[in-house]
């Protein structure tokens, strides 16, 4: 089978033919109003965009690669998909094995043998030396004003471990700092962490490679949330159809080179070394601080003919990842039930930041059951990144999150079924907690049949002048707004005693009740990022009963903005009111996007 878009050019070919690419001729500057570009067109739900003329440097940029489900479905179409489902059934029906149940997974064999790596002595990716290394050539893109610098935002880093050789491709963010050095954003629960780590104890420098482009596979391979010890270039060879062509040279690399890729970044990151990264503004739609980070040591740069650059601009949901995360989510589905015993199914709510919040169906089989298949979750991969998590025995469309909030809070009982463990590992870009990498975590449960009567509407005023509004989320859903928070002040307390919020069974304290409540993106996004259960959580008449904190509804969680957490990051006038110049010229009813 003739692999699917072996580079990044055969993938633009592919774009500019079913007009889903707009080719930009006039000069951009990569310094923020790239950025500003992109996300206008994102908004828009527009095409990939290709950038000839970047101020700075010689390359063209490619971005919005991935922004739309059809543009992924072009690149990847249906047979990674069809694959996983085939692979569940293949595991529940082949035991016991039998000549006839093998015959009708035959085409299993058949991707098997067409899945890999394919060893070549040289490739396109090495077509070029630059020597010495100059990373200022490369397009030196800043997205937000408070960005801490140009960065690179899709590097597929490749590593592996020092003591098993086992290899791991992930996606790192990577801050430009001079000419041969660059921040690596690694954080300590993603796989090139636990190799930086190992090489850190053994006093050694930890090889690395940096591809740029390549085949649309290698990206999307890269963000995949697989387990630690799963290949992630043999799920780009999936993802692509084809065994993916690999270059061996040490005289290059100690790793192995992607043959296709349109950049390499060969190098080191040495051991004990770390420098201040950041501000970046992030998936959450803040910035994520300045914090010190390890370094890669640049060794040699090469690239092919003709390359482009790709990039991606992130920033509060939805951007151009809400599309990749949801595509990689259905991907990986069908196989939860098969790796966590207990799990039917699992949904991460990209317009919360994906990890602040997820859902999952589980069997309940025996009484609390569901307790343990969420541990299960919490304890996965990526998984276990998630703050809160909200746990069904029904079988829901997760996806229709207030659905599923409605249905948990119809069942759920405060006084048994909410669970908070404090002091664990946190989401390196959360905030929440005041503290890097530490935090909280939550459980609600809302089992078996409905117990809890939900108000559809506002039952009273408040009558403390520091609730200004008030508005319904949903059944049993309320939004308050109160005043600016203050350390100690006393606000959700006050709120709890409110007879207006008695009737409900969750109440949302936040900054802006309009906005919050505009729509179930905004709801996500105004209370998932900004509380923390170990802090944020409040209940009526708690009570510490065998170790565990039990509440009275209704619950409050105080999701207005405190001091220690990041800015938003937003677009400068100055930015604006140059795209706003640029824009009729860029653009037109001929390109679909006004």
């Amino acid at each position: 089978m003739k692999v699917r878009h072996p580079n990044l050019g055969a993938y633009l070919e592919t774009c500019k033919r079913e007009r889903e690419l707009a080719v930009i001729d006039e000069p951009v500057d990569p310094d923020l109003e790239l950025a500003e570009i992109h996300r206008r067109v994102v908004a828009r739900q527009g095409p990939a965009l290709l950038f000839t003329r970047v101020a700075g440097t010689r390359f063209p940029v490619a971005t919005n690669l991935f922004g739309t489900r059809r543009r992924i479905d072009l690149a990847f179409g249906d047979d990674p998909a069809r694959f996983f489902k085939r692979l569940v059934e293949a595991a529940v029906e082949l035991m016991p094995p039998s000549p006839a149940r093998l015959w009708r997974f035959r085409d299993l064999a058949a991707v098997a043998r067409r899945t890999g790596l394919s060893r070549q002595r040289s490739g396109p990716v090495l077509s070029h030396a630059v020597h010495p290394p100059q990373l200022g050539g490369l397009p030196q893109i800043r997205a937000w004003p408070d960005d801490g610098g140009a960065f690179l935002t899709l590097p597929a880093v490749y590593t592996e471990h020092p003591e098993t050789g086992r290899g791991n491709l992930g996606m790192y963010r990577n801050q430009v700092f001079d000419e041969r050095t660059l921040g690596m954003h690694i954080q300590i629960h993603r796989g090139a962490g636990f190799h930086y780590h190992a090489a850190e104890q053994r006093g050694e420098a930890l090889a690395a490679n940096i591809f740029l482009g390549g085949p649309p596979a290698l990206m999307m391979a890269a963000v995949a949330p697989l387990p630690e010890n799963v290949p992630e270039l043999l799920l780009a060879s999936l993802l692509a159809g084809g065994r993916l062509p690999v270059v061996r040279d040490p005289a290059v690399s100690p790793l192995p080179i992607v043959a296709e890729a349109d950049f390499l970044l060969v190098g080191k990151i040495p051991p004990r070394v770390r420098r201040a990264e950041g501000p970046f503004g992030d998936h959450y739609g803040y910035y994520a601080l300045k914090h010190d980070f390890p370094v890669f040591e640049v060794e040699r740069f090469y690239h092919r003919d003709n390359p482009v650059f790709p990039a991606t601009v992130v920033g509060r949901p939805r951007q151009e990842d809400h599309y990749i995360g949801e595509y990689l989510q259905e991907l990986f589905a069908p196989l939860f039930p098969l790796v966590m015993n207990g799990v039917v199914d699992v949904w991460a709510y990209d317009d919360a930041g994906v990890h602040p919040l997820a859902a999952a169906v589980v069997r309940e089989r025996y009484g609390r059951e569901a307790f343990m298949a969420a541990l299960r979750i919490l304890g996965e991969g990526q998984l276990s990144l998630t703050k809160f998590l909200l746990v069904t025995d029904a079988r829901l469309e997760l996806r229709d999150f207030r659905r599923v909030l409605v249905h948990v809070l119809e069942r759920a009982d405060f006084e048994r079924d909410l669970f908070v463990f404090s002091n664990v590992a946190q989401d390196t870009l959360d905030y929440t907690s005041g503290s890097l990498n530490t935090g909280s975590k939550a459980i609600l449960m809302g089992l078996g049949e409905a117990r809890f009567p939900l108000r559809a509407e506002p039952a009273a005023d408040l009558r403390d002048p520091r609730f200004r509004r008030q508005a319904l989320f949903g059944p049993g859903v309320l939004v308050v707004e109160g005043s600016a928070w203050r350390a100690r002040d006393g606000v959700p307390e006050a709120l709890l005693a409110e007879e207006a919020v008695r009737p409900f069974r969750l109440v949302c304290l936040v900054d802006d009740a309009a906005d919050a409540a505009r729509d179930e993106a905004s709801f996500l996004w105004s209370v998932f990022t900004r509380f923390e259960p170990g802090a944020d959580v409040y209940g009526r008449n708690p009570q510490l009963r065998r170790f565990h904190v039990a509440l009275e509804a209704p619950i409050v969680l105080d999701c207005r903005t405190k001091p220690w957490m990041p800015p938003l990051a937003e677009p400068d006038a100055k930015t604006v009111a140059r795209v706003d110049a640029l824009w009729p010229r860029m653009f037109n009813l001929r390109t679909g996007i006004r």
